[in-house]
């Protein structure tokens, strides 16, 4: 699936994705998605978005969500391609220091080396300035000291260190601000309890407690007084790669109840020759198609520079693709009827996973209300 907006170079690297991704069967467990992962490296795909300076592809994040949407349409899609190179790999290539960059790109890049990312707190999930992890300066030595919680942080397990969202004190007026930290797994003091999900997927969710974690002054990642800025570098494609994920999963499910409309004859004809069948099955293709259009404005606008433009956009394209994803995942399971909860057709564990493209990284509620506040103007209820 092509469109317009797309140049030849792009269609050319979607279509040897989806040959790739559909060239390996679903994974249904860790190590096969682990094999995926460092399959999709070896071939580039992984590091599309990173500079080549360090390994990467030289693209941006327009190429890197095309890569996943493709993934998910064939049934692979790969939680952490939103996590590692989108989120972990974006911030250090645009506000690491060479030796960040030297160290963690390349290994990112091809796929030798994860990294998670920790935002979200028990106490601070859809509002970030709640966040109460707190790193400080020893005077005598330099190091950094992080203390905290964070929660619903995936893949900790497989990751070789976690960019991990604090806040210090400003000097001047006293006041906390983000500053983001790169914690290697096996610092002391770094702890990681795994939750019990009944998301089916092969990424596992994790609580993790940092007890005065000590680090080295480079672990800082960007300027410490930069704050927001280097955050939103990388929530903006986090947003867009979530977009991809979800259109990705709804492609997936669409094909799968195509198949089965085409084919299923209960009275005379396919079922999918009865409007009842075909009409819904046709607005999901829409709404797949709209949210894509979305993304790919949306990635655009970011690799272009245009960080508030690429975030209204973001914001709006994960929010459609998100509704899309669930539209399609519930139509597909439908059209199935008994047979779409059945192992065989792979429908059922989509629909706890589509939900995942409606709720995270943030929810639709607190998209409606940036659009309100930030596109048409209005005033805030909070």
């Amino acid at each position: 699936m092509t469109t317009l907006l797309e140049s030849h170079e792009h269609k050319s690297l979607r279509e040897a994705v989806s040959a790739f991704a559909r060239s390996h069967p679903r994974a249904t467990g860790p190590a096969e998605s682990r094999h995926f992962w460092q399959e999709a490296g070896k071939l580039g795909y992984i590091g599309v978005s990173l500079p080549e300076a360090y390994g990467g592809g030289g693209g941006g994040v327009t190429e890197l969500s095309l890569v996943l949407e493709e993934m998910g349409a064939a049934g692979n899609p790969l939680l952490m391609m939103i996590v590692s190179p989108a989120i972990c790999g974006t911030v250090i290539a645009r506000f690491g220091t060479e030796e960040q960059k030297r160290t963690w790109l390349p290994g990112i890049a091809d796929g030798t080396r994860l990294m998670a990312f920790g935002i979200t707190e028990p106490d601070a999930g859809s509002n970030s300035h709640r966040i109460t992890t707190t790193a400080r300066r020893d005077a005598a030595t330099g190091d950094w000291l992080l203390t905290g919680r964070k929660v619903f942080i995936s893949g900790v397990d497989i990751a070789d260190a976690t960019l991990i969202v604090g806040r210090t004190e400003d000097a001047r007026t006293g006041k906390l601000k983000p500053c983001l930290f790169i914690v290697p797994r096996d610092t002391p003091g770094f702890e990681r309890r795994q939750l019990d999900m009944e998301l089916h997927a092969t990424e596992k969710q994790f609580e993790l407690t940092l007890d005065d974690v000590r680090l080295p002054a480079d672990a800082l990642v960007g300027d410490e007084d930069a704050g927001l800025l280097q955050l939103f570098a990388g929530l903006n494609p986090e947003r867009i790669m979530t977009a991809a994920f979800g259109i990705g999963i709804g492609r997936y499910a669409l094909a799968r109840a195509l198949d089965y409309a085409r084919e299923r004859t209960v009275w005379k004809t396919p079922i999918g020759a009865h409007q009842a069948i075909a009409h819904p099955l046709a607005q999901a293709h829409i709404d797949l198609e709209l949210s894509r259009l979305m993304t790919q404005k949306a990635a655009h606008l970011y690799d272009a520079g245009d960080d508030m433009g690429a975030g209204e956009a973001a914001n709006m394209a994960k929010y459609a693709a998100g509704e899309a994803c669930v539209k399609a995942v519930d139509q597909a399971v439908h059209t199935l009827g008994g047979n779409g909860l059945t192992r065989e057709f792979g429908l059922a564990t989509l629909i706890t996973a589509a939900r995942v493209a409606r709720i995270a990284p943030v929810s639709r509620e607190m998209i409606l209300n940036y659009v309100s506040h930030q596109t048409l103007g209005l005033p805030k209820s909070y």
